[in-house]
């Protein structure tokens, strides 16, 4: 292919690129009537929209403020009820602490070598069991040797005897020796004085006699506690001697541990504003968490009398037959205790009570159907209805539901 020629004449303009091909008609004039009519009709549309949502809430408003007009002039409709007044008795669930009706730890009273145990822990003794024997060679010694001493104090009598018997006849002869010229009254003196000895002496060899027997008695009586015997009936809860080992007569050496557990003692704390109520033989019912279908009936046994003054509570102990010995010493269990309430008190249902920055107060109506709030102590919250402890005497009206309209000195209509 040749190159232009740059003397040809150049090409015709084409179309331009926006050319559509064809000729759009002229655009429509606004004339003022299209135009006047277009604003009539934003116009009427505009007001449907406000006539259709102003319009029902203003007369709603007017309705309500005609309504509230209508409505200042009549008093509220209260519900209201009589304070009943509620049982003296109240049943306290306290916890409580399972404890033995006894319990000691045995301790031997002689020194020795342990010959043989006959109880061990979970077994029942009786009172005056043995529980142990102990072998003692020194205390036999000892006894052998205070049988001696008493060989030895009724020869010294013998003795003593002799002289004194000596004595006395050898101051009858010089009585009559004396008055014949025959002996000197000195030596009668000294003679009688010899007989006074000699009875001291046979008095005092008595009493030596006495002393070794005395001294016999001590080491028989300890020899009995050779044998460990048990103070009372009970199970044995623990043991700590075995066969050889040497123990030492006094609470150095423990052997056996005894509790007696029927009846149980459980012990609880009775809190201050029920503790005056307490009686010796009231009625109380025991559960622990082991046998929670078997509730286990006791009585209070005794009270404190007295307030502990760290937890302002009274320490009483309930006594529970337990025979088949479910209930174990330091168990935990629970105690229902019912107990007349030192108080008079009324019940009102929760709902008529007002809690505000006033305190506790109800809304009372008196006899001109004016509200009068009292302020009230309340007792017991049992949920739906309050115990009141004071501020209450049982003749008041007291509104059923509290309304925060009512006020102090408010008119009210009472519902039939």
């Amino acid at each position: 292919m040749s190159p232009p020629d740059p003397l040809a004449p150049a090409p015709p303009p084409g179309p331009p690129a926006d050319d559509l091909g064809f000729q759009l008609p002229p655009p429509a004039a606004m004339t003022r009537t299209r135009g006047v009519a277009l604003g009539v009709g934003v116009v009427l549309v505009l007001g449907a929209a406000f006539a259709s949502s102003y319009l029902p809430r203003r007369s709603a408003r007017a309705a309500l403020e005609e309504g509230v007009r209508a409505g200042e002039g009549v008093a509220p409709r209260v519900t209201v009820i009589a304070p009943q007044p509620v049982s003296s008795d109240r049943e306290l669930v306290l916890p409580g602490s399972v404890q033995p009706l006894e319990e000691t730890v045995v301790y031997p009273r002689v020194s020795g070598y342990v010959r043989r145990w006959l109880v061990d822990i979970g077994d029942r003794v009786e009172e005056g069991q043995v529980l142990a024997e102990i072998d003692t060679p020194e205390l036999d010694q000892e006894l052998a040797q205070a049988r001696a001493q008493l060989v030895q104090a009724n020869a010294g009598l013998v003795q003593a005897k002799a002289s004194r018997d000596l004595s006395v006849s050898s101051v009858r002869r010089y009585e009559q020796l004396v008055p014949a010229g025959v002996a000197p009254a000195e030596e009668l003196e000294q003679r009688q004085g010899q007989a006074h000895v000699a009875e001291a002496s046979v008095t005092v060899a008595q009493a030596a006699i006495a002393a070794a027997q005395a001294n016999i008695q001590r080491l028989l009586d300890l020899k009995k506690f050779a044998k460990i015997a048990a103070p009372f009936a009970g199970t044995v809860t623990s043991r700590t001697v075995e066969r050889g080992a040497l123990v030492t007569a006094g609470n150095a050496t423990p052997l056996f541990k005894i509790s007696a557990t029927d009846p149980v003692r459980v012990f609880v704390g009775v809190p201050q504003d029920v503790a005056p109520s307490v009686r010796v033989d009231a009625p109380a019912r025991v559960t622990v968490r082991e046998f929670a279908g078997q509730p286990f009936e006791g009585k209070v046994a005794r009270a404190a009398g007295a307030l502990d003054a760290a937890t302002r509570t009274m320490n009483t102990e309930v006594r529970v037959p337990n025979p088949d010995g479910k209930l174990l010493a330091g168990m935990y269990a629970e105690v229902a205790l019912t107990l007349p309430t030192p108080r008079r008190a009324l019940e009102i249902p929760a709902t008529a009570l007002y809690n505000d920055a006033k305190g506790l107060r109800v809304a009372v109506v008196d006899p001109g159907n004016k509200i009068r709030f009292a302020p009230i102590v309340v007792e017991r919250d049992t949920g739906a209805t309050l115990h009141i402890a004071t501020g209450l005497d049982g003749s008041e009206r007291i509104v059923k539901l509290a309304s925060a309209e009512l006020a102090d000195g408010m008119v009210v209509e009472i519902i039939p």
